[in-house]
């Protein structure tokens, strides 16, 4: 009779990867759209921890709208062809933390609200996933300053959720915790008497 316990190997309880690094990336995974295209923007930075130092195998998600405001309802967000915009991307962060995406400038999907990318973190050590807003630097003037949730947020901690316009694109770095610490988000049931 064979001794099952001893042909298992043992696996992780209470934790988010970094086990998931072989399965989950995908080539083009963090391509949302052709780097090449003209309306292209790449959306990058570098994940760090409390103590500043850089995540180096965190895994990001972002969700967003198109240009126009529309949330993108198309099948087959894993089988990029180099043209069709899903509004989904995964990416995996280098050794030195970083990360990018190529993706498009989103449109507002409401009056109320500014356009935005929606952000997962999956990272060692997390019990649960990390979600969070990235806003773009405004096209139109008073936008961010109009948007409920950034309202809502005491003014030192706003900056936390605004990328900044560089050479590259736009940056978004993430601090996990500690000083500076990015605002993350609580998703409850939703409400419907706004």
């Amino acid at each position: 009779m064979r001794d099952v316990a001893t042909d298992l190997a043992p696996t992780p309880g209470q934790t988010v990867g970094p086990f998931y690094g072989y399965a989950l990336p995908y080539p083009g995974d963090a391509e949302l759209v052709a780097p090449g295209r003209a309306d292209a923007v790449r959306l990058h930075g570098v994940v760090t921890d409390g103590e500043g130092a850089p995540v180096p195998d965190a895994l990001l998600e972002i969700w967003q709208a198109d240009p126009a405001g529309a949330v993108v309802a198309r099948p087959g967000s894993l089988r990029r062809d180099g043209w069709t915009f899903t509004g989904w991307g995964r990416c995996a962060t280098l050794d030195d933390g970083s990360y990018s995406f190529t993706t498009l400038r989103p449109g507002r999907t409401s009056d109320r609200q500014a356009p935005y990318v929606a952000l997962t973190v999956f990272a060692r050590g997390l019990l649960d996933r990390l979600q969070t807003r990235i806003y773009l630097p405004e096209e139109r003037p008073g936008e961010l300053a109009a948007d409920p949730l950034l309202a809502a947020l005491p003014p030192e901690r706003r900056d936390t959720l605004v990328a900044t316009a560089d050479d590259d694109g736009f940056r978004f770095d993430l601090r996990l915790q500690g000083e500076d610490e990015t605002v993350f988000l609580t998703h409850g049931p939703a409400r419907h008497d706004r």
